[in-house]
This record gives C-alpha cells, structure tokens and sequence, in this order.
C-alpha cells in the first residue's frame, strides 16, 4: 500500500478492488435467500469508478443474476458520501421495483454506518439494521434478528424493506471456478448518477 503524494488516500491504481466483507455477506444471503425461492433475481449495484466492476464479477460468480454498474470518476468516488450513495441507491431500488435491498451495515473505508438507513429514508420503507438473521414468515413479511445490548431482538416486518447485514448473518460462499468464468462473461449494465 501506498500513500498518495497529497497525504489524502492511498494509491489505488493497480489495486484489485474487492468487496466490503459486510456487502459480501448481503450478496451471500440474498443468494440464500434465492436458493429457499424466496427471492427471484438478485441484482448486485456498485458505485463508483470502473475499477468496481472486479467487485461486480465477484458478486456475479457468488450466484447474483445481474449487475449494474453507477460509474463515478475517480476522483468524485474519493468524496462520495453515504447520503449520495443512498439517493443513487434508492433510485435504482424504485425503478427495478425490488422488494427488498440488503446491504452490508458499514463501509470498511471510513466505517460509515449509514447508506442503509439513508436508503430507507429516501424511498420511505423499513428498516432492519444489523440483521443477524433473516427470516420468511410469508410472501410480505420478514423477521430479522439482531443483537442488542442485552441479547438477541426479533422484529416482524412488512415488505418492502431495506436490511444491513452485520457478520453475524453468515459465511459466504467461496465462489467456484466455474462461476468465476461464467461472471467474466456476463454483462455489466451500467449508467451514471
């Protein structure tokens, strides 16, 4: 690693880009919950500067059925806030009409714990933050578990909903060489903000 001359960053040119662990884990349950069919189609977005469609292709081969791409320069990816990132987010939420958008609880970067919360927001639906465990009770209702201080807390939702996925929630996958293959092959939507 190495530190930009401006001391504001490091240098990221070279460097594969690679999933936030709590993101890794929110495709890893959205894959889950596809495999029990309570999800249809899983569409992995990410934000930011071409170099992210690496994480893209890793979500892919985890088993999502579509990527889209939000292409920011690099330069504007550096200052993205979580609040842009949820606006973007929740705009794409509403035109593919999905019922339910996991993310992971925090950005690894700057440990930013608010794009899922901001999300919620934007499109006015629930939320579930640091959902431990994620539940079907019907076609429109989930219960996700969280911890607390104090213990463990079930909360019954009605859909649509925005979740953050803490640690807790699972193991992911490791993504099998074929599906690697398959994902280098797959398209990549995109569009800009």
């Amino acid at each position: 690693i190495r530190i930009r001359p401006d001391k504001k960053g490091v240098v990221t040119q070279g460097v594969k880009h690679s999933l936030n662990p709590f993101d890794e884990i929110a495709v890893e349950e959205a894959v889950r919950m596809k495999e029990k069919k309570l999800a249809k189609e899983i569409l992995a977005v990410s934000i930011g500067p071409q170099a992210s469609q690496d994480t893209l292709r890793t979500a892919l081969a985890m088993g999502c059925d579509k990527a889209l791409h939000v292409n920011v320069d690099e330069k504007s990816a550096e200052i993205l806030l979580p609040v842009q990132v949820s606006k973007i987010l929740a705009k794409i939420a509403e035109q593919e009409k999905v019922d339910i958008v996991i993310l992971g609880k925090q950005a690894i970067d700057d440990d930013c714990n608010a794009t899922a919360q901001m999300t919620a927001a934007h499109l006015n639906w629930p939320q579930a933050t640091n959902a431990s465990k994620i539940e079907s009770k019907d076609d429109n209702t989930v219960l996700v578990t969280r911890e607390i201080d104090g213990g463990l807390e079930d909360i019954e939702y009605k859909l649509p909903i925005v979740i953050s996925a803490d640690l807790r929630l699972n193991e992911p996958r490791y993504a099998t060489l074929p599906n690697i293959m398959k994902a280098k092959k797959k398209p990549i939507d995109k569009k800009t903000p």
